[in-house]
This record gives structure tokens, sequence and C-alpha cells, in this order.
């Protein structure tokens, strides 16, 4: 594991005593009708993330519903939202605002290591990274609270490990957490796998244009997750879900 990574659980395991439960069991919006329903209206089903990491900053009060609003408009199926605050800037505030703001479905992107985290905060699914985490018994706790989670995986053995634990959604990282390093290929040697064992997929990390996009697609894809990017150029995102040349 890089040392960022390390370093980042780290900091998440000194967050645990502050960590409170908010509620007991909630209504979790549908993703992948969401994403069905994208590509019903000739849209790429992409899941906008707000990533404060990417401009270097923590955001404003209000500011994460604005963008949740924006991501929206611009026809993504789903918005994930960072709440790790060590290195990503992250905040439940923002996730709070994201999900009430809006009406699709919200994804909590956290380094999730203990069940006293799922409940923390309202969202529809809940990012597990099998790398790092126990995720048979996480998946259990987050579909008990009414999520549903989204198993990252990496390699073949994390992905059968996801598979055999009852996953229904996976996404598939791009990055490399050994080395934080990006390759397109990586999704592209998982993605028919995870499609044809009947999983959700979606792809994470390195999409920087509708061409990559629809090399993602072209490999697999159900949906795409997209952060830095949109963050630094937020209309970049319509023009990769195709929501700017689409009829209203």
């Amino acid at each position: 594991m890089h040392p960022l990574i390390e370093g980042i659980l780290s900091a998440t395991e000194l967050r645990m005593a502050g960590v409170r439960q908010s509620f007991d069991r909630l209504e979790s919006r549908d993703l992948i009708g969401s994403a069905m329903s994208a590509r019903d209206r000739g849209l790429i089903p992409v899941i906008a993330e707000i990533k404060p990491r990417a401009i270097s900053r923590t955001l404003r009060d209000g500011e994460a519903a604005r963008i949740a609003r924006f991501y929206e408009s611009m026809g993504a199926c789903g918005i994930s939202v960072l709440t790790e605050p060590t290195y990503f800037l992250g905040s439940i505030s923002s996730l709070e605002e994201a999900r009430t703001s809006t009406s699709i479905p919200v994804l909590r992107k956290d380094f999730i290591i203990d069940r006293k985290q799922i409940r923390e905060a309202e969202a529809d699914l809940v990012l597990l990274i099998a790398s790092i985490a126990d995720i048979e018994d996480l998946m259990e706790d987050v579909r008990a609270a009414g999520m549903e989670p989204l198993v990252e995986v990496h390699d073949e053995h994390e992905l059968d490990r996801a598979a055999d634990a009852g996953a229904t959604i996976v996404g598939i990282n791009n990055r490399d957490l050994r080395t934080l390093e990006v390759d397109l290929r990586r999704f592209e040697a998982l993605g028919p796998l995870a499609r044809d064992i009947g999983l959700f997929t979606v792809a994470e990390s390195g999409v920087r244009s509708r061409e990559d996009a629809l090399r993602m697609m072209s490999a697999g894809a159900d949906a795409i997750l997209i952060g830095t990017s949109i963050m630094k150029n937020p209309a970049l995102l319509g023009e990769i879900t195709g929501a700017n040349s689409s009829p209203a």
C-alpha cells in the first residue's frame, strides 16, 4: 500500500473515537435504475464527484449543495461525495447538503474500516474498498442500514471476493493503490469479467474526456465515476454525459 494511503488509514483510525450514529435505517435511491434512465435518455451514466482536494480547499457552507444541483442538471446519474477530511478535505456536512439538495443517488466515499462509520451519515450507497476492509461483514451492515455497498476492486482476486460476498455493484479503480498510478487498461481487463458474472460495474479514476468515457463504456462500464476533472472544469460534465448536446 502506498504511504499516502497508509497515512489516511491511520488518520481514519484516530477518527473512530468521534464517530456517532445518526440514523437507524433509511430508504435509499436506486443507482442502477438511475443509470439505466440516463442511458434511455441517450446520456453516458456518470457518478459525478464532489472532491474538495481537486481544488485544494475545503468547501464553504452551501457549496456542496450548489455543486450537486449543477451535477444533476448536467445529467449525472449519481453523486459521489468525499467525506474523508484529512487528505481529501471532505466532510459529512457536504454529504448531507448534496443528498438533501438533489433527487439522484448519493455515494459516500470514504475509507470505511469499521462498522461504526456506516450509520455516521445518510447516503444511498457506501464505498467499501476490498483491499483495506472486511467487506463481507461490512456489506451486511450497510444493507441493514438501508444502503447499498459499492465495492471497489483493483484486481481479479478482489473482484472474485466481491462477487462471492454477494456484491451487486462493483467499482473497478484504474488507480493502483500501491503506486497511485492510473491506467485505463485496468478497467478494460477487469470490466468484461465483472459484466460476465452479472455485476453492475462502475469505472473509477482517470476519465478526463468524453473519449475516455466512451472507451470505458465500450469495455463494459455501466456507469463512470469522475471527480478531479469535473471539479476543476465543471462544464466538462455536460460534454461527457452528452447533456450539452441532448434535446431538452
